[in-house]
């Protein structure tokens, strides 16, 4: 079995949602952000000016939104006790509000998702074989299982819990910890768990791997396939902190996205690609999205294109004179798709996963950056007169382009190196000794080369033109 971990960086950027009955649908989007799910949520100049975080996807209701297909993944947040009062849009921002946290707090939770695939056939695993891998993790390394029915979709222990996403991601959401060391020990434990099992499988016929691009399939259903990420949540103490880094995330995304740019395959071949507003007014916004389901009685009720405002109203057509819950929140939240997603904490998305020491990287990057207060000003400083259009220009290229991406008088890789100094003087500041977590990337600035790029080095010469190698070049 393999497993790998990358949100594509490409064109096509798929955010993959799971049908409990096995059949399986995705929402699709470009690294245009005109679409409302992906747009941006542009914050105040002044965060000065202020009013006063869970895993949710879902399984087996449908929902559409023009042409595009949603199915839910993993189970959402349970059915929370009838509200005796309607909640009102200040409840809304407060619970975003509550995940303001001292800075003697603030911890970094990292996720990421890999695939399994029979290394013999390179075909991705069937349902049967991960549920076999997740039960035998469970007997041999002490998980609790998450059942839906009969069928076994994920295991918890303690703060971390293992997700079965469609088309056999593992996604491991890490605890809330406190140091870059810590978190990295969770990824190797992880890793290790799970290759351990999987060496066991079929007299040794599954190996573990760490990215994966399928080498037949259409854009439909076969898409979901070539997704998986690696994304890091860290804490904010205030409104005007969340604000900060906020902006901050939205900026350096392009360069996130290049460092770690690892996803160059389509079908067997290159697809040339290389892979703000306060509390209140996120919700404003959020209110806005177009929903997608709510989850009753353990039933998904087709809630597509319709306005959470309006359910906040009780006017909802599925579910008259129904009131949303703080869980129907958190799971509308969670169905929203931009660079930088508040809950009651920041997620940092955007980039592909790839080998252990780059999902150690990802993390660090951040932390060195949006946890160190001379760092994050020094970001905020650097980008603050950058343009919508250059930021625009920078979205549309750097997944073609990547670090060579031109950007004012030089290009993006000048400005990576110096964002990268940043990250590493913040790690330092931070007194754990973490600044070597950075080095994976480190490479990646000083050559120019982005992961996706030297994949396709590789395709073009060694490889023949040949996208099968790329299964043994990358088992962990």
């Amino acid at each position: 079995m393999v497993l790998m971990s990358q949100t594509s960086s490409s064109h096509i950027r798929t955010e993959i949602l799971q049908c409990k009955n096995g059949t399986y649908a995705l929402y699709s989007r470009s690294n245009n952000i005109n679409a409302s799910r992906t747009s941006t949520v542009a914050f105040p100049r002044d965060p000065s000016k202020t009013t006063q975080s869970m895993h949710v996807d879902a399984i087996s209701a449908k929902s559409k939104r023009g042409s595009h297909v949603i199915v839910a993944a993993s189970p959402p947040t349970e059915d929370a006790m009838v509200a005796t009062e309607p909640l009102t849009k200040e409840d809304l921002v407060a619970y975003l509000a509550s995940g303001c946290k001292p800075k003697e707090n603030w911890r970094i939770g990292t996720e990421h998702e890999k695939f399994g695939f029979d290394l013999k056939t390179l075909r991705p695993m069937t349902y049967e074989q991960i549920a076999h891998l997740l039960n035998a993790i469970s007997e041999r390394f002490d998980w609790e299982k998450v059942m839906e029915g009969d069928n076994i979709i994920g295991l918890k222990q303690g703060k971390q819990s293992i997700s079965l996403e469609p088309g056999g991601q593992f996604e491991l959401s890490g605890a809330p910890l406190e140091t870059l060391h810590q978190t990295c020990a969770e990824v190797n434990s992880h890793l290790y768990q799970v290759k351990a099992v999987a060496e066991e499988m079929g007299d040794g016929r599954y190996e573990i791997m760490r990215n994966y691009m399928p080498k037949v399939g259409s854009l439909g259903l076969d898409m979901m396939f070539r997704t998986c990420t690696v994304q890091v949540n860290l804490d904010f103490s205030s409104e005007a902190d969340m604000i900060r880094k906020f902006r901050a995330g939205l900026a350096l995304q392009p360069i996130a996205t290049a460092l770690f740019a690892n996803s160059p395959f389509t079908e067997g071949k290159p697809n040339g690609y290389l892979s703000m507003r306060r509390f209140e007014q996120y919700v404003e916004y959020a209110l806005d999205v177009p929903m997608y389901f709510v989850y009753r009685n353990k039933k998904y009720v087709d809630c597509s294109g319709l306005s959470f405002r309006d359910f906040l109203a009780g006017k909802l057509a599925p579910l008259p004179g129904d009131y949303p819950t703080l869980n129907d929140w958190e799971n509308h939240l969670t169905t929203i798709f931009p660079e930088v997603r508040l809950k009651r904490y920041l997620e940092m998305r955007g980039a592909d996963g790839g080998p252990w020491r780059r999902l150690c990287a990802l993390p660090a990057f951040w932390v060195g950056i949006l946890y160190d207060d001379i760092s994050l000003q020094n970001v905020l400083d650097m980008t603050a007169d950058w343009t919508q259009a250059e930021r625009e220009m920078l979205r549309n290229k750097v997944p073609v382009t990547g670090l060579k991406t031109p950007f004012r008088d030089g290009l993006l890789k000048h400005v990576a190196e110096e964002v990268l100094t940043f990250a590493k003087d913040g790690l330092d500041r931070r007194g754990y000794k973490e600044t070597g977590f950075l080095n994976e990337v480190a490479e990646v600035v000083r050559t120019g080369l982005t992961p996706a790029e030297k994949l396709l080095d590789l395709y073009h010469g060694k490889w023949g033109q040949n996208v099968d190698p790329v299964f043994e070049e990358l088992l962990y």
